[in-house]
């Protein structure tokens, strides 16, 4: 029985209709909605190149992960945690789903620590040469995942 579930959200319809699916398919489960900010992002655009250039990014990108969890909540019609992580998709996916505590958080106080019963995600549906430059999340969770995924498209 799911008890535990993690969604990945990124702001995309796709990523609300796997959300939505999650909070119909599973109603009884507990619900957490991550947002990844990935740092990888700050290295481009036309921040680069002055002081608090890095700040401005971080502040800009987690304001818009506010955003977006905000979102989740009120998209899943239901009550749901959210949480908010930095680091590279694939893999702060597949940490937060095997139960690793968030930054801060070193008790588990707030719930994290434990382990997920099932991650969902959307998959953008890429591909061809902008899946081989860009990667796909949705596949290395998929590989990597020690619990059942399931891909919303």
């Amino acid at each position: 029985m799911t008890k535990r579930i993690l969604v990945a959200v990124d702001g995309s319809a796709e990523a609300t209709e796997a959300l939505q699916f999650a909070a119909t398919e599973w109603p009884d489960a507990d619900l957490t909605a991550l947002h990844v900010i990935n740092p990888a992002d700050s290295t481009s655009g036309m921040d680069g190149g002055f002081p608090g250039a890095v700040d401005q990014w971080y502040d800009s990108a987690k304001g818009r992960g506010d955003r977006i969890l905000r979102e989740a909540r009120e998209a899943a019609d239901r009550e749901i945690d959210t949480r908010l992580e930095v680091g590279r998709p694939t893999a702060t996916i597949l940490a937060v789903a095997s139960g690793e505590a968030a930054v801060g958080d070193e008790d588990g106080a707030d719930g994290t620590g434990e382990p997920y019963d099932h991650v969902v995600l959307a998959s953008q549906g890429r591909t061809g040469l902008s899946r081989i430059l860009l990667g796909s999340v949705a596949e290395g969770v998929v590989r990597r995942a020690e619990v059942p995924v399931t891909v919303v498209r």
